[in-house]
């Protein structure tokens, strides 16, 4: 079976993250969100390029903890970014 690409991961987060808050999600919420995503897309999700299997690896190898440090951080990195609706 064909895994499905991963795509701008980072828009799809602006975009989650934009709903998330839009609808007045915690920001404990929304870093539970981002680390549902990323294991999702860790899982079944083919990487892209160099940056998306970086990730994709230090996803792989991180305890639980570790994997919510690591979507707190990418939702800090993306929550000052407008969403952009398609």
């Amino acid at each position: 079976m064909d895994t499905p690409p991963m795509g701008d991961f980072k828009s799809i987060l602006v975009r989650a993250i934009g709903l998330g808050k839009g609808v007045g999600l915690s920001d404990d919420a929304v870093t539970s969100a981002a680390a549902r995503l990323g294991d999702f897309l860790s899982r079944f999700a083919d990487p892209g390029d160099r940056e998306q299997r970086l990730l994709k690896e230090l996803w792989d190898v991180a305890t639980e903890s570790e994997q919510r440090t690591l979507a707190r951080l990418i939702a800090k990195l993306v929550s000052e970014e407008k969403p952009r609706m398609h």
